[in-house]
């Protein structure tokens, strides 16, 4: 133990308790997690896929500086404004804040919410202004187990819309057969080869004016479409883990990402 400490000093690791030497020479498995430890924790949203169109985001991190086209280079306007109410649900169904200071962009709070309200700045869409005009009422917090987010808001007009963003399938769930899934299924195919992480949003209105909302008010909501986001890796993690294996180690990447984006 005392040579396999000093061995570890030599190449810049202390161990300050000697069985510590014995349990690392003993490590077969590591099980890692995937969002700031293999990835730098920024997102950034690179497709966004409607009924209809599919789009191209350029631009990193959270900087509202990019283009948004359509793909095949067709009418980028009328492309954006097909998006609108996708880009309106990814801002206003989001807690996360951004902010500038000496030309850096950070996030504040999720750095996927980060990245949506990004998105909707490269559109020319101002987050203060959209929270102004759809003043948040009641809201149902992201959780695993149904793995959504939803927020009702009251409109310009005085409607009540519910906006829900989340993971594709579940999002699908909730929109019953009206959709077409084998569409999504291919565009979420698509997204996820590229190693995108993939978000569904979706819309309800209200029939009625309330102040709270009820899960059951989001069943059969149309589906906006989709997005695919990427998370650059850490320039030091494919070393890192190139290290591990050539020591008989083996790596898993434990992610709650789509198996195809993985």
């Amino acid at each position: 133990l005392a040579i396999g400490v000093r061995r570890m000093a030599a190449r810049k690791a202390v161990i300050r308790k000697l069985p510590a030497v014995e349990t690392l020479g003993a490590t077969s498995v590591i099980c890692t997690d995937k969002t700031g430890t293999l990835t730098r924790n920024e997102m950034t949203v690179r497709h966004v896929f409607t009924a209809s169109r599919s789009l191209e985001v350029t631009g990193s991190g959270y900087a509202p500086q990019g283009a948004i086209t359509e793909e095949g280079g067709r009418d980028d306007a009328a492309a954006l404004a097909d998006a609108s109410a996708i880009l309106r649900c990814g801002m206003l169904c989001n807690d996360a804040r951004l902010a500038e200071n000496a030309g850096e962009w950070t996030v504040a709070g999720d750095p996927m919410e980060g990245a949506l309200l990004a998105l909707g700045m490269k559109a020319g869409l101002d987050p203060a202004h959209f929270a102004g005009e759809w003043p948040r009422v009641d809201e149902i917090p992201f959780d695993a187990a149904y793995r959504y987010m939803a927020t009702l808001h009251r409109g310009p007009g005085g409607e009540h819309v519910v906006f829900v963003k989340g993971a594709p399938e579940a999002v699908l769930a909730l929109a019953g057969p009206q959709d077409d899934p084998e569409r999504w299924d291919v565009l979420s195919g698509k997204a996820a080869r590229m190693g995108e992480r993939l978000l569904g949003f979706g819309m309800i209105s209200l029939p009625e004016p309330r102040e709270r909302m009820r899960v059951e008010d989001l069943e059969g909501l149309t589906m906006l479409g989709l997005m695919g986001l990427i998370a650059p890796p850490r320039d030091e993690a494919r070393q890192a883990i190139a290290e591990c294996r050539s020591a008989g180690i083996a790596v898993k990447m434990i992610t709650g990402d789509h198996g195809e984006t993985a």
